[in-house]
């Protein structure tokens, strides 16, 4: 269970002097909602943020597996505990089968009721950080730190560790691989939100049509093909950090939204008219100059000056060469320890080459290629010519080269890209190379299996 907030019980029972009993025994540890009809319920249910429910099975106006049954479609997660006198098996069953944690009976002691509560609200905050950790399954990041010793880079990192304990919303700027959802990761990292989720909002991946629905989330019955409720990812943010990723791919209509989200912490499921408070840190990125779409109306002025509370600007790799030996460093023990290989060195001229050129992909560049060039060099040591040819803003690097070696380069760089096209097969590689496979082994300096 979440321990920074109190849990919220809703007590439904007809009968005043046991709703009386359970106010008194869990006031201390939990906010209480007392109902004592059904419709009064799911009112309360749709005006607070439930996290379990002590139901009675007889109830004035509506039943209580019915009840049960509405609550589950408004928030599947909700933990509902049937209390009641009614001892007929089938009933207790079927309760179990509609989403019921527990079915218990009328009386019941203190302890055994808090036993069950507590862990009824294990398994709700369980649960829920099951669904985030879903979303997380495929985003394992390349590398675990931020690497630079740059005056630029110390910079950023100063001004991380300044802004890291307020709740500001912060907007991270920087061309595209510089590294902005890394920031935004040790923001997170060194906020007290840290022991919370850090829930990526992909902007730009998202399509416009399913914005809102992966956003906020949505009941059953919603719109075509809404077969079950499903929480948005600003619920699975609760308590955490939300990272809205390429915010500038947002439409007009959703920057409104958003900003109203940003600036009020709620909103509403789609096919729903409850109100969801949400406690979420916001941090926005972008690779465009949002001052300038603003100018351009493409970008909302309200929404650019409620997110720039706290501007981080990214220097692009460029602008920072004396970190790319860092760099290259990290990646290489990174990948032997991917691998448990010996690690592999660049020699000085091919870091005098790499250096040399401006990587217009940034840090994913050079990573990339980092990672490619260590995984198929069979000699404990990268020689410049073992570069492929680097294009871009080159501004020396692989044109000082002299003419065979560059050649050499760039035979080298077009037998890996073959290679990596037929999943490593040298015999199709050699095929479609239009070489014999022996040749093509010589190049590659491997040895044939024995």
């Amino acid at each position: 269970m979440n321990l920074m907030k109190k849990a919220t019980i809703l007590v439904v029972d007809d009968e005043s002097g046991i709703r009386q009993s359970f106010n008194m025994i869990l006031k201390e540890d939990y906010h209480i909602v007392i109902a004592s009809s059904g419709s009064e319920a799911l009112d309360c249910f749709k005006s607070h943020a439930v996290d379990l429910v002590l139901l009675d099975i007889l109830l004035p106006d509506i039943g209580g597996l019915d009840l049960l049954e509405k609550f589950k479609e408004i928030d599947p997660t909700v933990e509902i505990i049937m209390v009641t006198a009614v001892k007929e098996v089938p009933i207790a069953v079927k309760a179990i089968k509609l989403g019921a944690y527990e079915y218990i009976m009328k009386p019941f002691t203190v302890d055994d009721i808090l036993a069950v509560i507590q862990r009824a609200l294990e398994k709700r905050s369980m649960t829920q950080e099951i669904a985030y950790l879903k979303t997380e399954l495929e985003r394992v990041l390349p590398f675990e730190m931020m690497v630079g010793e740059d005056p630029k880079m110390k910079k950023v990192f100063d001004f991380i560790s300044t802004i890291s304990q307020s709740d500001g919303t912060v907007l991270i700027q920087g061309e595209s691989g510089t590294g902005k959802e890394l920031v935004a990761r040790a923001l997170h990292n060194r906020s007290h939100r840290k022991g919370g989720p850090f829930v990526v909002v992909n902007c730009a991946a998202i399509p416009l049509t399913l914005m809102e629905s992966e956003v906020f989330g949505y009941n059953k019955g919603a719109f075509t093909g809404a077969l079950s409720t499903r929480i948005g990812k600003l619920e699975m943010a609760n308590k955490g950090t939300a990272f809205l990723d390429d915010i500038d791919s947002l439409d007009l209509k959703m920057q409104a939204k958003l900003l109203r989200i940003i600036q009020e912490r709620e909103f509403e499921r789609l096919g729903s008219n409850k109100v969801i408070k949400v406690d979420v840190r916001f941090i926005a990125a972008s690779n465009k100059n949002l001052s300038e779409l603003v100018e351009n109306g493409e970008f909302r002025d309200d929404l650019f000056y409620r997110i720039n509370v706290f501007p981080v600007n990214i220097p692009p790799l460029r602008d920072r060469k004396s970190d790319i030996p860092l760099l290259l460093e990290h990646f290489v023990d990174l990948h032997a320890k991917q691998t448990g290989k010996s690690k592999i060195r660049f020699s000085e001229e091919a870091v005098k080459t790499l250096m040399n050129y401006d990587w217009p992909g940034n840090v994913r560049e050079l990573q990339n290629l980092a990672e490619r060039l260590v995984t198929i060099t069979k000699d404990p040591l990268i020689h410049a010519k073992a570069l492929p040819p680097l294009t871009g803003s080159l501004k020396t690097g692989i044109k000082d080269l002299p003419l065979k070696d560059a050649v050499d380069a760039f035979e080298k760089h077009y037998i890996a890209e073959v290679l990596e096209d037929v999943g490593g097969n040298k015999t199709k590689a050699a095929e479609k190379l239009g070489i014999h496979r022996n040749t093509l082994l010589a190049k590659t300096h491997a040895k044939e299996p024995s």
